[in-house]
């Protein structure tokens, strides 16, 4: 009886431990995991990091709507997306395809992304246009609709620069078919609201396009309806295509970064970052990406692991976090060039001055940059072939919207007039005509003109035509009758006294001639009746000075005249006898001359 206990014991013992009756059953994924080990350094460690990356960033993508987009872009930061950025972008690429309805909500996200980390939106925008290339190549619309599509609202975002989508629609109407047009109608249709406001020239230019084409009738009925539509569309001003729902409007303008990819150029997709790479340095780059983290999505809402702060916690950290506050000063132009790149596109894209005002002083340019936007009105003006009155009525409205911007205009005047002697004749021609423009309107003050001083050896030739034209210019549009009375304003004589000049005759002649030579002598009266006062009176201190030397000279000749007197009487005497006789002699050689 004992022996069967034991050994009934010993049974249940060898079940236990290897049958399903008493065991506990370990599925196999739990069992891999408990096999990965934990440092950090090894490649088994590394890549189940790197498929959990994977997972959460996908699971995340997935779920993304417009209620829950900026919960989703925090949890987004908070995953390594810089080390998995290829699988971010693949995710966002997959579920756009296979969702189009929802591409205005994977731009936002992209777009939200793209402001922390620009090398994410230029990544997805080298992989979406090689995309669209593959599937335009192999005629494939529903792929080019899918693509042109996400174009389209990374443009409203300001992902993409609008010369990608000019490239597109010229891409795709050069040689129109009816897929290429219906693409185009697709794409126009969804950023037409955000290319008008950016590129109204360049609009233009696509829709006399698209009117070329129905013209011409070769393309299927239905495409012709669909670019009628289109038309009825832009009459409408796109109300109903706004360019970003205001619920997906995340992105202040003055953080957007805009990425200016050539359609044509040879892009790298950069396929490697889709895949896992063992990294020798995982701990230190997992650490410098939570420092990332934390400046992003900032300490007080994210712990060391992941977890909601308490407030007293947040109140001790908030002191070392200041202290170690650095302020980084860009010493190297680089936000100046960027924004004379901003204001010149947008001059170039502008239809009239005041669209292009309006645009300019949207431009988010901090402070004290007035007279960058100034130098390239300027600029832009004398690089014109012919002067363009668009920048002339651009300066006015600039310098009558804030007293920052007129003293910058003055600024220039002086510094062009000091150096006008590097311009071509076209660009000083232009620059000439621009001012001309802003004094004949009082844009500019006159007293400017005190910088001029028209003298022979303070001028030169290229100063000389510079002036020549501001004040034919400013004749043409304003008269000569009110220009004189301008220029003879008492209370502005002193700005225009290098102007007319009246320290000396030489150079107040010079001016006469100045003007005079330039078909403008009517503006010299004055400066002629002064230089008629001034001869007179020196012809009068002239004659004053000679006849105090005449005066000096006769007194000493006096006593000299007194003791020649007698002799002088003697010889009157004997000179009027012979003068009687040299009389008589000529009056008979007179009377012989009569007789023959």
């Amino acid at each position: 009886m004992d022996q069967d206990d034991g050994v009934g014991r010993g049974v249940k013992r060898s079940a236990a431990s290897t049958g399903r009756a008493g065991g506990v059953y370990v599925p196999p994924f739990k069992a891999a995991q408990a096999a990965v080990p934990s440092d950090p350094s090894t490649v088994e460690y590394q890549r189940a990091a790197w498929d959990a990356l994977r997972k959460s960033i996908n699971g995340l993508v997935n779920k993304v709507n417009t209620s829950n987009i900026a919960n989703i872009v925090a949890e987004l930061f908070a995953e390594n997306i810089i080390r998995g950025r290829g699988l971010l972008v693949r995710a966002v690429v997959k579920a756009q395809m296979a969702s189009p309805n929802f591409t205005p909500v994977y731009a936002a996200l992209i777009a939200v992304i793209n402001t922390k980390m620009p090398e994410i939106g230029e990544l997805l925008m080298k992989r979406m246009i090689l995309q669209f290339r593959r599937a335009y190549r192999r005629n494939d619309k529903i792929v080019c609709l899918a693509c042109t599509k996400f174009l389209a609202h990374l443009v409203n975002q300001q992902v993409a620069h609008e010369i990608v989508a000019l490239e597109l629609l010229t891409l795709l109407l050069d040689k129109p078919t009816d897929d290429s047009v219906e693409v185009a109608v697709g794409f126009i249709t969804d950023c037409g609201a955000m290319l008008t406001e950016l590129s109204p020239r360049g609009i233009h230019a696509i829709f006399e396009r698209f009117r070329g084409i129905l013209h011409e009738g070769e393309i299927d009925k239905r495409v012709q309806y669909m670019i009628e539509g289109l038309f009825v569309i832009r009459r409408g001003r796109f109300a109903d295509h706004p360019a970003v729902p205001p619920e997906l409007d995340l992105v202040e303008s003055a953080d957007q970064i805009s990425h200016e990819l050539i359609l044509n150029d040879d892009h790298d997709p950069e396929r490697s970052l889709d895949i896992f790479h063992f990294d020798p340095e995982y701990t230190q780059t997992e650490a410098q990406y939570d420092l990332i983290k934390a400046e992003i999505i900032g300490d007080e809402e994210l712990g060391a692991d992941g977890e909601p702060e308490s407030e007293e916690e947040e109140e001790e950290e908030e002191a070392p976090a200041e202290a170690n506050e650095m302020e980084i000063i860009d010493e190297t132009g680089t936000k100046d060039v960027t924004l004379r790149r901003t204001i010149y596109l947008t001059i170039m894209s502008s239809l009239d001055f005041e669209e292009c005002a309006h645009k300019l002083l949207k431009t988010p340019m901090g402070e004290g940059k007035e007279p960058v936007l100034c130098e390239m009105v300027l600029e832009c003006c004398a690089q014109e072939r012919s002067y363009m009155r668009f920048y002339g009525l651009l300066g006015e409205r600039f310098c009558r919207l804030k007293r920052e911007f007129e003293q910058a205009f003055e600024e220039l005047f002086a510094r062009q007039y000091a150096t006008v002697h590097r311009h071509e004749t076209s660009k000083l021609r232009n620059i000439a005509k621009f001012f001309a423009h802003l004094l004949q309107a009082d844009a500019l003050d006159w007293s400017v003109l005190e910088y001029i001083s028209l003298t022979e050896t303070d001028t030169t030739s290229s100063s000389r035509i510079f002036i020549k034209i501001v004040f034919q210019e400013l004749s043409e549009v304003m008269g000569l009758k009110k220009l004189r009375a301008r220029l003879n304003d008492p209370a502005y004589a002193e700005f225009f006294s290098g102007l007319f000049p009246k320290d000396s005759p030489k150079n107040t002649r010079f001016a006469i001639n100045f003007f005079t030579s330039i078909g403008l002598g009517g503006l010299t009266d004055e400066l002629r009746a002064f230089l008629k006062v001034q001869q007179v009176q020196a012809e009068a201190a002239r004659a004053a000075a000679a006849a105090d030397g005449d005066e000096g000279s006769s007194d000493v000749s006096s006593d000299s005249s007194d003791s020649d007197t007698s002799s002088d009487a003697s010889s009157s005497d004997v000179s009027s006898d012979g003068d009687s006789s040299d009389d008589q002699s000529r009056a008979g050689s007179s009377k012989r001359a009569r007789r023959h």
